[in-house]
């Protein structure tokens, strides 16, 4: 819990030879506390997302694979590189490394290469548990009631598509509750893509998810969002969940007619 600290403290402690590690993002905006990546003359960035745009600055050193599955697997294969130093990884921080590889791949479902598996194993050999995942994991019981409704309420538009609510009402997190439905859909025979509609204040989220035909990216982009082909999301403010719906249909019918999914 000590190795956590906020953007106020990091700040304070940052000297010239502060080293700034940023993971998993490669957009200075989507950070913590942006300041830091201009107060930083040595910076180091690890992602597996797409480059787009706006990156940082002359990094330092700049390891950006978009085949990989996730952050984690890329700090795995790192961190196996140095290991000769006497690197040695505590259990919690493997079953944490491997925990994340485990939510970015779907379990192994999702863009796992070899090299994945190779990282996953490095993780297993340096004492992460899959059983002690596999409870990190749990749900509470109202989050796995609302991704139930969800599925069971699940309407299947031109025999391919999966459009569903989830409820919002007593849940932490509506909106991971949301994906993790949009990614069960997927389990279904026939399904293409799947979007799971939540509604959270003024704003309702899109979650959209598909396996390989269907680029849901481009649909999501369509409302104003993004992300990757086979998962993508959007926001929608000021409309309600019936109206969201009617114009996510219409765009899937839109997009059909015209040939571009």
């Amino acid at each position: 819990g000590d190795f956590i600290i906020s953007g106020e403290t990091a700040k304070e402690i940052f000297t010239e030879g502060t080293l700034l590690v940023i993971v998993d993002v490669n957009h200075a905006s989507y950070t913590d506390e942006p300041a830091l990546v201009t107060m930083a003359s040595s910076l180091v960035v690890l992602d597996h997302h797409r480059q787009s745009g706006e990156s940082f600055p002359n990094p330092t050193l700049s390891y950006i694979e978009s085949y990989a599955s996730s952050a984690c697997e890329m700090v795995a294969e790192v961190l196996q590189y140095i290991g000769d130093d006497g690197i040695k990884i505590k259990p919690a921080e493997a079953d944490a490394m491997y925990a994340g590889i485990v939510i970015d791949t779907n379990n192994f479902m999702n863009q796992a290469g070899v090299r994945t598996f190779e990282a996953a194993a490095f993780l297993r050999r340096n004492g992460a548990d899959v059983v002690r995942v596999r409870k990190l994991f749990r749900d509470r019981l109202e989050d796995y009631r609302a991704r139930a409704e969800a599925i069971q309420k699940a309407e299947i538009y031109h025999g391919a598509f999966a459009i569903s609510v989830c409820p919002s009402e007593g849940l932490e997190s509506p909106t991971v509750v949301g994906a993790q439905a949009a990614n069960e859909l997927l389990d279904i025979v026939g399904i293409k893509a799947s979007f799971i509609l939540t509604q959270m204040g003024d704003t309702i989220y899109f979650s959209a998810r598909s396996i390989d035909e269907i680029n849901v990216q481009i649909i999501m982009g369509r409302l104003g969002g993004g992300g990757h082909r086979t998962i993508a999301g959007a926001q929608l403010k000021g409309a309600t969940i019936d109206e969201a719906r009617e114009k996510l249909k219409d765009l899937i019918t839109d997009m059909m007619e015209k040939g571009e999914i």
